[in-house]
């Protein structure tokens, strides 16, 4: 590698940095994309049209536990927060220790827990907290971009962690992850919110009988 290659390679992380403490969570979103752009797979947090219509169908009321994969910045947490019940648990799951701890330092709510992990992984996770299945889980993780057997992994495991009536809610660029909840629940609702940058398909897979999958 050339002494400017070197340079560039050392730069980089800098200018990251710089730019993250200068845009708040905004900058510390574009910091992490860099780091891991096919893990994050956007540039920019999800707007509020896109929050407001992935979270609707939720039945709060019977929402004990909500589990979120690559919550990044939180731009999902606080929405979940303001929605959920008292006794509730939001347990969010990234595998860059860079949103995990922006996270935990601006998050202070006693149902907010944050885990250094992977999706794949939900159910060691969920049991290890304490709860025996999810009632919602989101995801808005890039599966288009995913290494290969990642995101079939990711999709069974959120079958089976899932209780019958819940559902997992998913919002991608691509149609893709469709293909992946398709092998586990018969019943996808769909959606497109036009409003984000950018505009995005939104999926709820539920988990109607045990017979699903």
């Amino acid at each position: 590698m050339s002494s400017s290659e070197l340079a560039q390679e050392a730069f980089l992380p800098k200018l990251a940095r710089r730019v993250s403490r200068m845009l708040g969570p905004w900058g510390v979103f574009f910091e992490g994309f860099l780091e891991h752009p096919v893990m994050v797979g956007s540039i920019i947090p999800s707007s509020r049209f896109t929050i407001a219509k992935m979270l609707a169908p939720v039945k709060w009321d019977d929402c004990r536990l909500f589990v979120e994969y690559g919550p990044g910045v939180g731009t999902f947490c606080r929405p979940v927060l303001d929605r959920l019940r008292r006794d509730g648990q939001l347990l969010v799951i990234d595998t860059n220790p860079l949103f995990i701890d922006y996270l935990n330092r601006t998050i202070a709510d006693s149902r907010f827990t944050a885990v250094l992990g992977s999706a794949a992984d939900v159910e060691d996770i969920v049991r290890a907290h304490g709860h025996d299945h999810a009632d919602y889980v989101l995801s808005g993780l890039p599966f288009s971009t995913l290494p290969d057997g990642v995101g079939p992994a990711i999709a069974d495991a959120t079958w089976r962690v899932l209780r019958p009536g819940g559902a997992f809610l998913v919002y991608q660029f691509t149609a893709k992850a469709r293909d992946f909840m398709a092998r586990h629940f018969a019943r996808i609702d769909n959606g497109f919110e036009l409003l984000n940058i950018l505009p995005c398909f939104l999926y709820w897979g539920w988990k109607d009988t045990a017979a699903d999958g």
